[in-house]
């Protein structure tokens, strides 16, 4: 039966698919990264108090690139080029979504609305990595290859969410309400847009890989579109609502280390 976990297991069991999930995710984690470091270095003095826990979202970012790359390693493989069409984090910038590359490479203060720009974008994308994280932490969370890396990554989407939940709630309190609400939504309806397309470039690769045959290719294709037509006719709306999470202060602490793979 063709299901997301029997999927996965096809590209799990494959080391030319698992390089290539694993490359793909790994240049995706390294780029926030950055990003976020970027950000804490650039906080507006009126909340420099945030600049720790957005210098921690980084640090977590990186710790699941050097995750991904452990897992190859493990396997005595190299990562592998990234296909443009797959780059699902260059592609949200391409889009106008978060904060650009151009701008966090200057040396200049960012402004509050930047913040919010930042918190709303985040917002969406870890709603995106923690509901992925959850389905593999469901299906593979005592497995022996990758079990430990799935268990840490998804506590740690789950505390970016809740954090980005937190830090939003603020804000609108703060009198930014509209601006948040407008923001989260232009984000979530071009991020389901992209992941889509994403989701449809990864599959045709994978497909050229394992040696899918064009129904089983197509039956895939055909689940993307119908997941991005849910999305689009309101699926979305989960995306932009904000609530106190129940884990407070989830990023008030340093990061946790990477495990070991070796």
């Amino acid at each position: 039966m063709l299901s997301a976990k029997s999927v996965f297991q096809e590209i799990l069991a494959d080391d030319k698919a698992f390089a290539l999930f694993c490359s793909i995710a790994a240049s995706g984690e390294s780029q926030g990264g950055w990003e976020n470091a970027r950000i804490a270095a650039l906080v507006p003095d009126s909340e420099r108090e945030l600049a720790p826990k957005i210098t921690r979202h980084g640090a977590d970012e990186d710790k699941h690139g050097r995750i991904f790359n452990a897992l190859m390693k493990k396997r005595g493989l190299d990562p592998v080029p990234v296909p443009p069409e797959t780059d699902y984090t260059m592609l949200l910038e391409k889009n106008g979504i978060g904060l650009a590359h151009e701008q966090l490479g200057r040396d200049e203060r960012l402004t509050v609305q930047d913040i919010v720009t930042y918190l709303s974008h985040s917002r969406v994308t870890e709603q995106r990595a923690s509901e992925q994280m959850q389905l593999l932490r469901k299906h593979f969370a005592d497995d022996p290859d990758i079990g430990r890396a799935v268990r840490q990554i998804s506590s740690d989407e789950d505390n970016h969410l809740a954090y980005c939940h937190e830090e939003l709630l603020r804000f609108a309190y703060a009198g930014h309400g509209r601006a948040i609400q407008r923001t989260l939504r232009a984000c979530a309806l071009a991020e389901i847009r992209i992941y889509r397309d994403v989701s449809l470039a990864v599959m045709a690769h994978m497909g050229r890989i394992l040696g899918w045959s064009r129904a089983k290719s197509a039956v895939l294709a055909a689940g993307i579109h119908a997941m991005y037509a849910y999305e689009r006719l309101g699926g979305w709306r989960r995306m932009v609502s904000l609530k106190m999470p129940e884990r407070r202060d989830a990023l008030g602490g340093p990061a946790s280390t990477a495990p070991e793979f070796a």
